[in-house]
């Protein structure tokens, strides 16, 4: 069929470099989402036609669309395999993006299953498609040497908060080859097939550009979420075409239907994707069986000949649906002539030099041992797991375990237990029966000492660092740390050096352990602590993750976000680095959600801060406490509470809302009571209030929507206040 203007590509492509200008902040087009999808899988044709605004974009991409239309048929001759090195950039920021070699392994499979015709569901298309399913004769490799000539697994990683930022792909590409763990530079182009895996790409599942637009890493790469990679992991059946619908728009395949981004809004004789024996159609998103959308046989760009003109071809992995199992021959031959051509920027590829130059056509060798472990902080008796990541061809092992159980290992990915607290190394020595290599991970594993009993008070003024404490410390940035230079009780605190971070660093402390199996729900369980911030500016962004982990710091469950604006609530920003200097610089924070599924005996509490340009923050008199018993409190009650300037907001709430209040005196129990219309407790919370201001935070889960009573009372005096549930 014949295409009515340039062909367009997937999915949204952020501004890069002067060609788009300023990033343009868009609502999601649900007209261009799979059923049940939360992401666009396309959304490129706008930023497309805007990229051909370039004249000189414009030239090029023209003469390459010609010349690979005009290629003579010897050119793609078939029974030659061409093969790609490619290359994975996993930008992520520690969190699930940071998908497994395993999970890119998969994804691997899936790709080269599909692009040489070995899916068995190509047997399955619908009748009128039977026998027309092809082989693309192409192949996808890892790369295994960087452009510097460094062995590696094909892999690199980059920690950078731009994986959370798809609003520029041109930012999150050039963060991940210059911040990876690999080579720092260009990855050319012409040598790699380089893949941006991140956790947000500006809305949509994955994109890229059709062949001949410019000759940089910025035109010629893909994007992909990270849970759009592969069948294992973050991964899914679903979703792991994606990448084999993206390689064919970097071969130079449009949309079924044509070149935009909307199933469903091509106009049947008009709109085409330029290749004669895929029907006209307007596409879909879902496997809509049979479905028959521009039912025209008189079309003379069609093969009116073939008995499949009326049914639209619903399989091919250039639709949106979910039963996409192949590619039509005049498909293979657009893509094979743009594998092959001089001016798409992509002959180069499959060269037996630059096979040799990337690795893939080496016989493999084992360059570089490597491991990871599941865990790197657990409690005594804990088992861990470790993985062997030695690449790229071990045959034989030989671990260390310092202070674990066994002590070594022959096996690949043993599993090794701790009975002791500390802090401790491990070694690894692969081979390949030739060569070898060791890997040796220093103060690798973090055993964690038996669990501190309630109530609990950490004023810190015992300690003169982290070091040699059962707190720890760990981040990308300035690192917390105690300091002499200021505390709410006494001289010392916890603090961040925020005020010389780099916007976006993370940074977390960590508790010891805690036994809350005794807790009961006539009981409950408070977190609290001071911290004392400010500002440099109005605009920062500073964010206080306060999260707790019921199973010895595998996992952790946010609690409570403090932002910059919260924090420095009624206080001025300085441009000078801060330090408190009175009582009245700090506030009090009482965490009530720690609900029963963390009644466990080996808690671990995480404050975790993310630079947003503030300044520094202090952390003090973390407390965990039982209540209402005065014997489960650490300090004790001072019958003569007084407290004022108390307020309740949001108001309306949505998930949780805030109780502020100003207490004079200092170890104040008081309680925080949710009542319906009739007088029935909801919720009560019993908290150990501080001397100064004191934020009490409470989620509303629990609540339906209506209007309810919220009562504070320090036993004497009480203050009453509605409340409206959303």
């Amino acid at each position: 069929m014949v295409n009515k203007g340039y062909t367009l590509v997937c999915l949204m492509l952020a501004s890069a470099t002067s060609i788009f200008g300023q990033t343009t902040v868009r609502q999601l087009d649900k007209g261009n989402m799979r059923e049940g999808e939360t992401v666009e899988y396309c959304t490129t044709h706008k930023k497309h036609a805007e990229a051909l605004k370039d004249p000189k974009l414009a030239a090029q991409y023209a003469q390459s669309q010609a010349e690979m239309k005009n290629k003579p048929s010897s050119g793609t001759e078939k029974g030659i395999v061409y093969k790609v090195p490619v290359v994975f950039h996993i930008l992520h920021n520690n969190g699930p993006e940071n998908i497994s070699k395993e999970q890119i392994n998969d994804a691997m499979v899936v790709l080269n299953r599909d692009y040489r015709l070995q899916n068995a569901d190509a047997g399955t298309v619908h009748p009128n498609f039977t026998g027309l399913p092809a082989d693309v004769e192409i192949q996808f490799e890892l790369a295994t040497k960087a452009p510097n000539g460094t062995c590696f697994s094909g892999i690199t990683r980059t920690v950078s908060i731009l994986t959370t930022d798809g609003s520029d792909g041109a930012a999150q590409l050039n963060a991940a080859v210059n911040g990876n763990d690999i080579f720092q530079g260009t990855w050319p182009a012409n040598k790699y097939l380089n893949i941006i895996v991140a956790a947000e790409i500006g809305g949509a599942a994955g994109y890229t550009y059709n062949p001949g637009i410019g000759s940089s890493m910025t035109f010629n790469s893909i994007w992909v979420l990270h849970n759009y990679v592969g069948r294992i992991g973050t991964g899914s059946e679903n979703s792991s075409r994606t990448l084999t619908h993206e390689i064919g728009h970097w071969l130079n395949l449009s949309h079924v239907w044509g070149g935009n981004n909307n199933p469903g809004s091509a106009v049947c004789n008009a709109d085409d994707d330029d290749v004669q024996d895929t029907p006209l159609c307007v596409g879909s998103t879902s496997c809509s069986i049979g479905a028959n959308t521009c039912n025209d046989t008189n079309d003379p760009n069609n093969w009116s000949s073939w008995a499949f003109d009326a049914v639209d071809n619903y399989e091919n992995y250039m639709d949106y649906s979910y039963c996409s199992k192949m590619f039509t021959p005049n498909q293979v031959t657009r893509m094979r002539n743009a594998m092959t051509s001089a001016t798409s920027g992509r002959n180069n590829l499959i060269t037996a030099a630059n096979h040799l130059a990337t690795g893939i056509n080496s016989p493999l060798t084992l360059c570089k041992a490597d491991f990871s472990a599941n865990k790197v902080t657990a409690c005594i008796g804990e088992t861990i797991d470790f993985s062997d990541l030695s690449f790229n061809a071990a045959t034989g092992w030989a671990w260390t375990f310092t202070g674990g159980t066994p002590a070594s290992s022959t096996l690949q990915n043993p599993n090794v237990t701790y009975s002791t607290p500390g802090v401790y190394t491990v070694t690894l020595n692969s081979t390949d029966g030739g060569s070898s290599d060791g890997e040796t991970k220093t103060a690798y594993i973090t055993i964690l000492p038996t669990s501190s009993s309630l109530p609990f008070l950490e004023t810190f003024e015992g300690f003169t660092a982290f070091a040699g404490t059962n707190w720890r410390a760990v981040g990308t940035g300035q690192k917390w740390d105690v300091t002499s230079t200021a505390g709410h009780t006494g001289v010392k605190s916890v603090k961040i050096n925020n005020f010389s971070q780099t916007a976006g660093e993370k940074d977390q402390f960590y508790s010891t352990p805690f036994d809350l199996s005794g807790i009961t729900a006539v009981t409950g369980v408070t977190l609290s602590f001071r911290y004392a911030y400010r500002k440099k500016i109005a605009a920062n962004t500073d964010v206080l993750n306060v999260s707790v982990s019921n199973n010895c710091g595998g996992t952790f469950a946010l609690r409570k976000a403090l932002t910059a604006s919260t924090m420095s609530s009624g206080t001025t920003a300085t441009t000078a680095a801060f330090t408190p200097t009175s009582q009245a610089d700090w506030k009090t924070v009482h965490v009530t959600n720690i609900t029963s599924s963390y009644w466990v005996d080996n808690l671990v509490v995480e404050f975790a801060l993310t630079n947003g340009g503030g300044n520094n923050l202090y952390v003090d008199n973390i407390n965990i406490y039982a209540g209402p018993s005065n014997d489960n409190l650490v300090s004790s009650i001072d019958e003569n509470v007084d407290f004022a300037n108390v307020s309740l907001y949001p108001n309306p709430a949505e998930n949780e809302f805030q109780v502020v209040f100003n207490s004079s005196k200092e170890s104040n129990q008081m309680t925080v009571t949710v009542q319906d219309l009739s007088g029935k407790i909801i919720q009560a919370h019993s908290i150990l209030a501080n001397a100064g201001t004191n934020e009490v935070y409470v989620s509303t889960e629990a609540l339906s929507s209506g209007a309810y009573f919220v009562t504070l009372s320090d036993g004497v005096s009480t203050k009453t206040m509605q409340l409206i549930r959303k």
